[in-house]
């Protein structure tokens, strides 16, 4: 196999697994952990939005989704939606 179709097998992996969180990840947070921990534990978030030292991030989709509010970089509060 060429190098080319191994690399989009690869990256439609990394793709199809982006958006996947858990009620396990949910169970994870807590409010007040760092944001770094918080990436380390869900990833890269799907979005960010928000002023700097309050963004709110979504990791997930539309339908299945942990939503993260920050303050000062930490946790302030969270919830999600569609877990199961």
């Amino acid at each position: 196999m060429s190098p080319r179709p191994a690399l989009l097998i690869a990256s439609a992996v990394l793709l199809a697994a982006c958006g996947q969180v858990s009620v396990e990840d949910l169970a994870e947070l807590e409010v007040g952990m760092p944001r770094p921990e918080v990436i380390a534990l869900l990833g890269r978030p799907t979005e960010c939005a928000g002023a700097l030292t309050r963004p709110s991030c979504r990791w997930g989709n539309t339908e299945r989704f942990i939503q993260v509010h920050f303050e000062n970089d930490r946790v302030m509060m969270f919830s999600a939606k569609g877990l199961d």
